[in-house]
């Protein structure tokens, strides 16, 4: 049937996921009964992944401005000044669900995603990150689930020339059935040559390149805003197909043509693809739009509207230009190889026109799709509440180790602290011959190029903190995203998220949104470390045979921070021997919730640390300092599985060991109380305010030798994955 002639039952409607209210509204809206097009018009950009309905309440509580924030959320991606006339570019979003159904494509794709949002400001990439959660280890679906999406990151990001330059990996059973995949770009552009998307200029030209649409990833926006069943194998045609080469060349052909004067707008085709950026670029302008859906290059024959309008083929871009600067435009993308069409105009009615073959096939108002979707104040558990429901358990009496090194060297080889080499290795973390701090140490830092300056990035979340205590896990999240940017020496900028919760109709899982928000906003206004760009990510439950329920609460950061020189940037290696070491901080306390408690205790209880926000600030002040003097030789911030921890992650990086002076107790060693660092400088020299605790030198930390620390460390991904890739 043509998408104009399908009736419209209540099974359709339910199928395009829209409540009858939400229905009643579109009838409202429109003043009469849509045909299947509108309606799949309404369906996604109505669909918590374009809409943010149960969110956007919350969100518009956060701090997002700053002296430094030159565009805040609402565009492509943030943007925040860096001196010298540049700004950086950058936002991190999720392809959840597509990576659990597909992989490979899944995580490609949304590394091309976050990249087109980058570029399509102005921005060249300079560096992707990302963040994953994976189930157990040992679930019978993991091993193809964690080889695919590290293949799918570093195929496309290794093709496209932008080099992965780091990003965090978790794993729990609550991830068993619905993994994340989050995925972060940062760009460079000239203040002056900033791009944003709101459509104007009644008459001018509205043009489609890049790649021709298919019929992949239809339904993509709106298969991201529903919890799996147990057919998430049928959905595998809603995940998109990427092609990292044409990629290149769009980003090539964008970056020539706003060298230009020719671009008065532009928007990347994401979720929702040709809908969702026609409506965003005319109702952030104000206008209409009329577009003739014949001129749409396709690559499949006898595309309906309906498939054209809701297709997430990948690799194209939506533009209006200034009018006579076709030709001009068109030279450039035909260049370049890619597909080039008018294919239709800006207008002031306010209305989306579509036609067909002649036929007008959709005329419906712009404002209730953009401006007046729903927007819901879902019920929330109240906190004594909540804590009921996640049935965390007290700590109890301390626990205590029987033997500290045993206990470290099962720390050292855990999967959530084991070394990520066999992960970051498959990227291409150098190209473009900027990079000046790889993956392994508390921050990635990217040169700017052709100057000193350095772009500091880091993607932090502790998920298992979340859940035992939304608000402390989010005030968390932020604060150690901050802490470290500060362990290179870099000042903190600005921060992007990427909120990944289950079904927000669930008042217990909206009681982790808001507190994991709350917390994230007094965190952001303490360090003035404001939030610019993010998005939401929803329904992340299974209910597929052998997942879990819900997944734990992730609020995922990305964070960057700026150094004025990269020749003035600390590391976390050890680098002389008979350096002393510090403890910035104080000693540790708290095992409720930590790594040791989990993997040698064998239990999840107790209160997730508690963030002293003006401690965290006032340390990181320090740290700076410290570094940005030249006081110190090594930093690295104390984070999972305490203080033994960071000291053999800095041991193995710099190939010696640590002699301490100190008596640790379980708590003081494995305790993962916040605001802390360890630092070393040369012998002799003081540091106001720290703790003296040992001597670089020697090969053991805690009476083990780094050797078996190494092995430990180095082996946990390689004898998972068996040679998987």
């Amino acid at each position: 049937m043509s998408s104009t002639a399908t009736q419209i039952t209540p099974e359709v409607v339910a199928e395009h996921g829209l409540s009858p209210e939400e229905y009643d509204r579109v009838l409202k809206a429109i003043g009469r009964e849509p045909n299947l097009t509108e309606l799949g018009i309404f369906s996604v950009m109505w669909s918590e992944h374009c809409s943010y309905k149960s969110s956007k309440i919350h969100l518009m509580k956060l701090p997002t401005k700053g002296p430094q924030v030159i565009c805040g959320p609402g565009e492509n991606a943030g943007v925040v000044d860096i001196g010298d006339g540049q700004a950086a570019i950058f936002k991190m979003e999720s392809h959840n669900h597509p990576s659990y159904i597909e992989p490979y494509q899944g995580a490609a794709t949304g590394v091309g995603g976050i990249l087109r949002d980058v570029f399509t400001m102005g921005a060249r990439p300079v560096a992707n990150m990302n963040a994953l959660r994976f189930g157990r280890p040992d679930h019978p679906k993991m091993k193809h689930l964690i080889a695919g999406v590290v293949h799918g990151i570093g195929g496309y990001g290794n093709c496209v020339g932008v080099p992965t330059v780091g990003g965090e990996v978790n794993f729990h059973a609550a991830y068993d059935g619905n993994i994340l995949v989050n995925a972060m770009t940062v760009g460079v552009a000239d203040t002056d040559k900033i791009f944003y998307s709101a459509a104007s200029g009644v008459g001018n030209p509205i043009v489609y390149v890049g790649s021709k649409t298919g019929r992949d990833g239809i339904h993509g926006a709106t298969m991201a805003s529903a919890d799996f069943g147990e057919d998430s194998e049928e959905k595998r045609p809603t995940v998109q197909v990427g092609d990292p080469f044409t990629e290149k060349l769009l980003i090539e052909a964008c970056l020539e043509l706003m060298a230009s004067d020719a671009i008065v707008a532009i928007q990347d085709m994401g979720a929702a693809g040709l809908t969702s950026s026609s409506v965003e670029m005319a109702s952030k302008g104000g206008v209409g739009l009329h577009l003739k859906m014949d001129d749409v290059p396709q690559r499949e024959t006898g595309m309906t509207t309906y498939e054209m309008m809701l297709s997430e083929s990948q690799e194209r871009m939506l533009m209006v230009l200034k009018p006579g600067r076709e030709a001009f435009a068109e030279a450039i993308f035909k260049k370049w190889e890619l597909d080039f069409a008018v294919i239709g105009h800006v207008t002031d009615t306010g209305r989306m026109v579509l036609e067909h073959k002649g036929e007008v096939v959709c005329d419906i108002p712009l404002a209730p799709l953009a401006d007046d979707a729903p927007l819901y104040d879902r019920p929330s558990m109240p906190k004594d509440d909540y804590k009921a429901w996640a049935k965390v358990e007290p700590l109890g009496d301390l626990p205590t180790s029987a033997d500290l090194g045993a206990d470290l060297v099962t720390l050292m080889g855990s999967p959530d602290i084991a070394s990520r080499r066999w992960i970051w290795e498959q990227y291409d973390h150098m190209v473009g011959a900027d990079t000046v701090q790889r993956p392994g140490g508390d921050a990635a830092v990217v040169r700017v190029h052709g100057t000193q300056k350095g772009i500091a990035i880091s993607t932090d979340c502790t998920p298992r903190y979340c859940y035992a205590d939304p608000y402390e896990g989010g005030k968390q999240a932020i604060a150690e995203c901050y802490r470290n940017l500060s362990a290179v020496g870099a000042t903190p900028l600005a921060v992007t998220n990427c909120l990944n919760f289950a079904n927000p109709q669930r008042p217990e899982i909206m009681a982790q949104l808001t507190g994991c928000l709350e917390g994230m906003g007094d965190a952001c206004r303490a360090l003035d470390f404001p939030i610019v760009s993010g998005n939401v990510s929803l329904y992340n439950e299974s209910k597929a045979t052998g997942g879990g329920s819900a997944i734990l609460p992730t609020p995922a950061i990305g964070g960057i921070g700026l150094l004025a020189d990269v020749d003035v940037m600390a590391t976390v290696a050890f680098k002389n021997e008979g350096d002393a070491i510090w403890l910035i901080g104080g000693e540790g306390t708290h095992l409720g919730q930590s790594i040791w408690l989990r993997e040698v205790a064998g239990r999840e209880a107790g209160d997730a640390p508690v963030v002293d926000l003006a401690a965290e600030r006032a340390n990181a002040d320090a740290v700076r300092g410290l570094v940005a003097a030249g006081t110190i030789n090594a930093v690295h911030d104390i984070s999972d599985g305490g203080l033994l921890v960071t000291l053999a992650e800095m041991a193995l990086a710099g190939n010696t060991g640590a002699a301490l002076d100190i008596t640790l107790t379980t708590a003081s060693a494995f305790g993962e109380d916040q605001a802390r660092y360890v630092v070393t400088a040369p012998a002799g020299t003081d540091i106001p305010g720290a703790t003296r605790i040992g001597t670089v030198g020697g090969d053991t930390v805690a009476d083990v030798a780094l050797d078996m620390l190494r092995k430990a460390h180095e082996g946990f991904f390689p004898a998972l994955m068996n040679n998987e890739l």
